[in-house]
């Protein structure tokens, strides 16, 4: 069984920036199609990005032109460089494959990004 490990998770003001990784524990999983979800306090999950098999990138709308999706077969990890973060951005982000039923739960313990002033 694969294991996924979310982090780089932190606390950080309006404007600010942070890169996630998700790293895997064997090969295989990285590159497939992969995507970073995010849950919100309450319980709301949603389908942030995703990267497919050939490395098309896929954003949901509110990440456009903020966050970029990016793998490193080599170290068996996915990133989500997210910049210019907004309060609503906070959430526990996690990371699966593509697609994914946001609501059927997580491999990873999920990283924390809290957005606030």
């Amino acid at each position: 069984e694969v294991h996924l490990v979310e982090s780089g998770g932190g606390s950080v003001q309006p404007g600010g920036s942070l890169t996630l990784s998700c790293t895997s524990s064997g090969y295989g999983f990285v590159d497939s199609a992969v995507g970073w979800y995010r849950r919100f306090a309450n319980d709301q999950c949603e389908l942030v990005s995703a990267i497919m098999n050939d490395g098309n990138q896929y954003y949901r709308d509110f990440a456009k032109g903020r966050f970029t999706i990016s793998r490193d077969v080599a170290k068996k990890s996915v990133y989500l460089q997210m910049d210019n973060l907004k309060p609503d951005d906070t959430a526990v982000y996690y990371c699966a494959a593509y697609p994914h039923d946001c609501y059927s739960g997580f491999r990873g313990q999920g990283t924390q990004v809290t957005v606030s002033s």
